[in-house]
């Protein structure tokens, strides 16, 4: 960015209200549909932008252009491509840009971090002597395996699966929620080869009362509290016994990374990545919904009803996030390409939708006030994302927005803006825009 444009991006960040005075000539109704800005506002964005936005009058109210929202900021991570960003080092977070997620199958130094704790040192893992534990109240005979004796005794399974952190797109929520201000880049979907973890728990044995799993790692509390688990969440029992839901050693055919759980981790696509469990030591059958370290309280829930932005939401009115909603993401091209105008634009992309598929998916480069459909290709197995391509062209030089919306197989499609807000920022399925100057 340059200095103008980071300016106006650092006001959205500091005083929504302000830019959108700035920008629109006018306070703007952050629920008002569409906004017309003024002559001189019009002109301080296009001169913001580089170019005349040419669907101006489609532009939603406070909307702040792609092309000022965009940042980069490239690092070096052990085990991860440079050009991921961080959000946070204790513990280590980091998403990886749409851009570079274009693989229909995700790279394992692409897929993004997303630590509660310390991750067990490296250097004291060892894969043959790992151990993990099945028990809880609702198991019929509780045993220990060794990682070798897990690989040798169940059957392995291979499938491709989207694991997403609930708070994905956090980052655009106002009044700000607290935690790792995600973009887009805490989604990935790579193939991950396992054991299932239903074979592994009817081999125990599953008690009549059986209603949730819960889980723990070898990960430790940042506060350095040996008594104190850094994450142990779990999923009902029905979720548990699921062909897709993997107790998992290796993914892309090799180690699962450091950073991503090596040596053995859970796998449940579909649901918030918190529910698959990295490092993996213990796995519990409970007989009441899993109370573990943030499974209570408002840890991955949201209100049960719709609520104003910058409520305060007792505890009793939440409840636990399951199957993530429909979303997609434009891979192809990069934000802020040129392109000559009346020549097609191939874009491309991956959209998912929890525990259901994506039935339908449209491109727009007027806002929204118009939508194109667009191809989309079966998942390759459940809980895989999905590919979509489409083509458009730009009528006129000046500034566009390539927006993706996907519908899934209930018929819910992403909003256009932001869904309801929430207290702890998640589950933000917006529709992603890319920006493109027709020349």
């Amino acid at each position: 960015m340059n200095k103008k444009e980071r300016g106006i991006h650092e006001l959205y960040s500091e005083n929504p209200e302000a830019a959108d005075e700035a920008l629109w000539g006018r306070q703007v109704d952050p629920f008002t549909r569409r906004g017309f800005m003024s002559r001189s506002a019009l002109t301080a964005m296009s001169a913001a932008i580089g170019a005349k936005v040419v669907f101006w009058k489609e532009m939603p109210g406070g909307l702040i252009p792609a092309a000022l929202a965009q940042a980069e900021k490239p690092f070096k991570l052990v085990g991860k491509i440079d050009g991921l960003t961080v959000l946070n080092d204790r513990p280590i977070n980091a998403e990886t840009p749409p851009h570079l997620l274009d693989d229909d199958v995700t790279p394992s130094d692409r897929l993004f971090v997303r630590n509660n704790g310390n991750p067990p040192p490296l250097d004291g893992i060892d894969p043959e002597k790992w151990t993990l534990e099945i028990g809880g109240e609702s198991c019929k005979n509780p045993q220990t395996f060794t990682l070798p004796e897990l690989k040798k005794k169940f059957k392995h399974y291979t499938y491709q699966l989207t694991i997403e952190c609930g708070g994905n797109g956090r980052g655009e929520y106002n009044p700000p929620a607290k935690g790792n201000q995600w973009t887009l880049g805490a989604v990935g979907c790579p193939t991950w080869t396992g054991v299932r973890l239903r074979d592994v728990l009817e081999h125990c044995g599953i008690k009549d009362d059986a209603v949730y799993t819960g889980y723990y790692g070898k990960d430790t509390h940042l506060s350095g509290d040996p008594k104190k688990d850094a994450i142990s969440r779990g999923v009902p029992i029905a979720k548990a016994l699921e062909d897709e839901s993997l107790i998992a050693f290796a993914m892309n055919g090799e180690d699962i990374p450091w950073l991503n759980g090596y040596p053995l981790r859970l796998v449940t696509g579909g649901w918030p990545a918190s529910t698959s469990g990295k490092w993996v030591r213990k796995i519990v059958i409970r007989n009441q919904v899993h109370d573990g370290t943030k499974m209570t309280g408002q840890a991955y829930r949201v209100p049960k009803k719709t609520v104003a932005p910058g409520t305060s939401v007792p505890d009793e009115d939440m409840k636990i996030i399951e199957s993530m909603p429909v979303k997609s993401l434009v891979n192809y091209p990069k934000s802020g390409i040129s392109h000559a105008v009346g020549e097609k634009l191939a874009v491309r992309g991956h959209a998912w939708a929890g525990d259901l598929e994506v039935k339908e998916m449209f491109v727009s480069i007027d806002f929204g006030s118009t939508w194109q459909k667009a191809e989309i290709k079966a998942p390759v197995n459940r809980l895989a994302w999905q590919r979509w391509s489409a083509e458009v062209k730009f009528p006129q030089t000046g500034y566009y927005e390539v927006w993706a919306r996907a519908v899934d197989s209930d018929g819910r499609s992403q909003p256009m803006i932001l869904p309801g807000w929430n207290p702890k920022g998640y589950l933000n399925n917006a529709c992603h825009r890319i920006a493109v100057q027709a020349v």
